[in-house]
């Protein structure tokens, strides 16, 4: 059996977004970022744990999933995220820049169709802060035609947490002893 994918959101995640006075987390620091297509003088500012990466290090080195950027960040994911989290280049989800105003268009997140087609039937754990009832019934569906999936979802103000991680590596594990990825069923839809 392949290993499943573990994709890997940033914003909401490994970025929290800024409470009701305009604080993150006390465990963030901030740095600032050039993306791609971004002047120098015009830098992005994030908040990142670098806990959050001494976590991810330790699900990549268990070898129970393979790893994948599946964010609006595209390749500056590897580039500027990751090395501020002590993490090895990663690949990425290629996603497309929509022209939308709201995360899901279709009353689902706008990711998932690109998703959809990028995992095939390859299982795969989903890590983002944005997944809607529509999301979680896809999982389910894809669990139920074999492609385990298991979506966890961070509150976006709190960002990834060790439990999450837990969590997926706990399903990861279970798919490794079990012949049929199919057999995860009742975790495809669980959101943390």
């Amino acid at each position: 059996m392949r290993l499943p994918f573990l994709l890997l959101d940033i914003d909401g995640v490994l970025i929290p977004f800024p409470d009701d006075h305009g604080n993150t987390p006390t465990t963030h620091a901030r740095h600032d970022v050039v993306p791609t297509g971004r002047n120098a003088d015009d830098p992005v500012t994030v908040w990142l744990n670098a806990a959050d990466g001494l976590m991810l290090m330790d699900v990549i080195r268990s070898g129970l999933v393979s790893p994948v950027w599946c964010t609006s960040w595209r390749q500056d994911a590897t580039t500027l995220i990751g090395p501020l989290l002590g993490l090895p280049p990663l690949p990425h989800v290629d996603l497309p820049r929509p022209q939308i105003t709201t995360s899901h268009p279709n009353g689902y997140l706008w990711k998932r169709d690109h998703v959809d087609a990028w995992l095939g039937d390859a299982p795969a754990v989903w890590i983002d802060d944005d997944f809607t009832s529509l999301d979680h019934a896809w999982a389910a569906e894809r669990t139920a035609h074999g492609a385990a999936t298991l979506l966890l979802q961070p509150d976006p103000r709190v960002a990834l947490q060790a439990e999450h991680l837990v969590e997926a590596l706990e399903w990861a594990g279970h798919l490794a002893v079990t012949p049929a990825c199919g057999s995860g069923a009742s975790h495809g839809t669980e959101a943390a």
